[in-house]
């Protein structure tokens, strides 16, 4: 994907990139590829395949929600899809959860690189920052971290009533979603909408857009062996 193409795809979906957001993303696949050399971020190190496939592949949840409020990105990583996020959607308050340090440092030079405001990286594990901060925010997302099952107790506790999950999922994410019924259900979520989209290559890319309908019980989310050991 050429950066031309970048622009063209996200505005035909109604996000119109300004110079400036351009010019943060071009700044931001640049020092990706720098610090790479340092710590392994990503083994996608070509600038067209970093344009789609954590750019464009990160944008791709905001065509289904309003770009407001409070997101939370746990697993961050390198930042996708939540230093994304923030560029396209400046009026965001972004949180990025990373419990890799090298990682946060990184996440941290980024943000001061690109001059990004109402950004915070915290360096903690997502179940263990839940159980302090139970129903706050907005939009709670996770790319390619662990299993949806597991993902949805890892993160829902930290979404607000009426708030959303966004869950980020590859080919198998239909699949995925049908094995966590009772997963989405325990933890106060419904299903409002699933959308599926594809990149270049024709990978599939599965979205979903969870509403918290009741208050996800005290007992969760729980430590993360027994989350991987017994999964709802």
């Amino acid at each position: 994907m050429t950066l031309e193409e970048f622009v063209s795809a996200l505005g035909a979906k109604g996000l119109v990139l300004s110079e400036k957001q351009i010019a943060q993303f071009n700044d931001y696949a640049a020092f990706l590829v720098e610090y790479n050399e340092k710590i392994n971020l990503t083994a996608i190190t070509d600038y067209k395949g970093i344009l789609e496939k954590h750019f464009y592949d990160s944008l791709l949840m905001s065509f289904g929600m309003e770009c407001k409020g409070t997101l939370v990105d746990v697993g961050t990583g390198a930042g996708f899809p939540g230093v994304v996020m923030k560029i396209a959607c400046p009026e965001l308050k972004v949180l990025l959860i990373e419990p890799i340090k090298k990682r946060c440092v990184f996440l941290e030079e980024l943000i001061n690189r690109l001059g990004l405001k109402d950004i915070e990286v915290i360096n903690d594990r997502g179940e263990e920052y839940a159980l302090k901060h139970r129903e706050e925010y907005d939009f709670v997302t996770a790319r390619a971290v662990t299993n949806l099952n597991n993902l949805i107790e890892i993160c829902g506790a930290m979404v607000k009533l009426n708030g959303y999950f966004v869950a980020l999922r590859g080919s198998s994410g239909i699949e995925e979603l049908s094995d966590s019924k009772k997963a989405i259900k325990e933890m106060g979520f419904v299903i409002e909408n699933t959308v599926t989209e594809h990149l270049s290559d024709e990978a599939s890319r599965i979205i979903s857009y969870m509403r918290k309908k009741a208050v996800t019980p005290n007992k969760y989310p729980r430590k993360y062996s027994i989350i991987k050991s017994r999964p709802l």
